[in-house]
C-alpha cells in the first residue's frame, strides 16, 4: 500500500465576481509568500470556477485537499470563515452554500460515488458580501484572506509533520 502525499490547494470562485474570488485571492498571496514560506513538496495550488468535474480533477489522488470558496448564508456576516473536514467520513452540511450553481456539495458527492475522494477534505467557506460584477473584494472579505493563508499553511504544514500530529 502505498501512502499518498500530494496536498491540493484549490481556490474555488470567480475572480471577477467580487467576492467570488476570495479562493483566488488567497491562492495569489499564497503564491507570493512561497519564495520565503514554501510549502511542503507535492503541495499543488490551483484555481478553479467550481465545476464539479474539474474540482474532482484537481484533487484526485491527493492526500489532502484544501479547498477556499465563497458562500452564502441568510443571514450572513461577510467575512466570516466557517472550516469544515471529511476525513473518510461524510462532509457535514454547512449553514451556507456555495456562490455557484452546482459546486462543492455535488463534487464531493459524486467523488464518493466514483471513490476519488481524497484521503482529507478541509473546505473553508468564507461568507461573501457582493457578488455583482467587478474585480476587489469588499473590506470584510478582504480583511479573511491573511487568516485563510495562514490556515491553510498550517493544514499543508500539519499533514506533512507526524510530529504535530499530522498524516504524512
Amino acid at each position: 500500500m502505498s501512502l499518498r502525499t500530494r496536498i491540493a490547494v484549490i481556490g474555488v470562485g470567480n475572480e471577477f465576481r467580487r467576492d467570488d474570488g476570495v479562493g483566488w485571492a488567497v491562492l495569489d498571496r499564497l503564491r507570493e509568500r512561497a519564495t520565503e514560506r514554501p510549502l511542503p513538496p507535492g503541495t499543488v495550488l490551483a484555481t478553479c470556477d467550481g465545476d464539479p468535474a474539474r474540482l474532482i480533477g484537481l484533487w484526485e489522488g491527493a492526500g489532502l485537499a484544501v479547498v477556499v470558496d465563497a458562500a452564502h448564508a441568510h443571514p450572513g456576516t461577510p467575512g466570516r470563515v466557517h472550516r469544515l473536514e471529511l476525513d473518510a467520513g461524510q462532509l457535514a452540511h454547512p449553514p451556507t452554500t456555495s456562490s455557484h450553481g452546482l459546486g462543492l456539495g455535488e463534487a464531493v458527492e459524486l467523488a464518493g460515488v466514483l471513490g476519488v475522494l481524497p484521503d482529507h477534505l478541509v473546505v473553508y467557506a468564507v461568507e461573501g458580501a457582493d457578488s455583482a460584477l467587478g474585480t476587489g473584494l469588499s473590506p470584510a472579505v478582504a480583511a479573511a484572506v491573511e487568516p485563510l493563508v495562514r490556515a491553510v499553511e498550517s493544514e499543508a504544514a500539519r499533514h506533512r509533520d507526524p510530529a504535530t500530529g499530522g498524516r504524512a
